[in-house]
């Protein structure tokens, strides 16, 4: 699966407009990379200019399920959307996973203020269904996006001198980030993999080079990818639900960040994680079906299962002798059995 958060997307009125009318022009250019590669699109949610895109392999897509959006302002006292917070939720193979894209306050003195915003997106966002209505009630959150979080105590020669230098680790201690996770409750049990890569934050656009206006702003790591993990629960949550199957573990492969592209004065940053799902064995899913009013019956009706990929069985219904497989590619029909 791949998950894409964008921020300070160009939300000017004639585009949103165009946006409106028509498919999203970033979903479009998405769909068109990654489709050759069996990518589909599974949802999206725009918020002003935060988008959350989240795409998966078709043949997951079965097992793919309760897909919600959600969105929340932030800016302007809760009224404005260019700060905030934007989500999809759903079931990955019996196991709720939540993507959260946030855009939170800027500047130094403000961290206060991001923690009192990340606080009201976590409140605020609410999904229906008998388990996981909270952000953090999920199984695995992923939490990603330009959270503005800087470099305290130290001044702008020592950090760059510390990223030419690369040392980055001294800079690490005095990351607000890495504060807040060792001091805010809110932030309990939240992962990140190491910043061994050099601050995103702020570059002369068209450049790799760090703010040289009258500003010069202090680099720092303000795009962020983290992760958390529920603790497992003993016996069946709210109504009677068990939350998930299985054991769910996350490993982070790849955390980095991509000084080739400038058309910002951020650096994008990406991430590679492992995501390995256990299932309870034994367990089946029950399906019904009923004929269609009208329907002629024939002895050459027939339903049947096939395997999809490596993770279990999707049903096919025929008529005769022509499969009606819902646009499932052909390479995966010798595996069906009819019954």
């Amino acid at each position: 699966m791949i998950a894409i958060g964008l921020q300070e997307v160009n939300s000017k009125i004639n585009k949103r407009l165009k946006d409106a009318l028509f498919t999203d022009q970033w979903s479009e250019l998405f769909m068109d990379v990654l489709s050759p590669f069996h990518f589909i699109l599974v949802s999206t949610v725009r918020m002003q200019g935060v988008i959350l895109l989240v795409f998966a392999k078709y043949y997951h897509l079965p097992f793919l399920q309760d897909i919600q959006t959600d969105c929340t302002r932030t800016g302007l006292g809760g009224y404005w959307g260019n700060k905030g917070g934007v989500s999809v939720r759903l079931s990955i193979f019996g196991h709720m996973v939540c993507f959260l894209n946030c855009h939170l306050p800027a500047h130094l003195e403000k961290a206060e203020q991001r923690k009192e915003d990340f606080a009201t997106i976590l409140h605020m966002q609410q999904f229906e269904g008998p388990v996981a209505n909270g952000i953090l009630d999920h199984d695995l959150v992923f939490w990603f996006g330009d959270l503005n979080f800087r470099i305290e105590s130290l001044d702008i020669c020592f950090v760059k001198y510390a990223i030419d230098s690369n040392v980055l680790s001294q800079l690490w201690e005095k990351d607000q980030l890495n504060i807040a996770k060792s001091t805010w409750p809110v932030l309990r049990g939240f992962q990140e993999g190491p910043l061994n890569f050099p601050p995103t934050f702020k570059f002369d656009v068209g450049t790799n080079k760090y703010d040289s206006s009258a500003k010069k702003r202090k680099p720092a790591w303000t795009d962020r990818i983290l992760w958390k993990i529920k603790p497992p629960s003993k016996g069946l949550g709210t109504g009677g639900h068990r939350p998930s199957q299985g054991v769910l573990s996350v490993s982070q492969l790849c955390y980095c960040s991509h000084m080739e592209y400038t058309v910002s004065d951020h650096k994008p940053v990406a991430a590679i994680f492992a995501v390995q799902v256990s299932t309870v064995q034994g367990c089946w899913e029950l399906v019904r079906y009923k004929m269609a009013a009208g329907f002629h019956r024939s002895s050459w009706d027939w339903i049947g299962l096939y395997r999809v990929g490596a993770w279990g069985l999707l049903g096919l219904e025929g008529v005769g002798s022509t499969a009606q497989h819902c646009g499932v590619p052909s390479e995966l029909l010798p595996h069906q059995r009819t019954w």
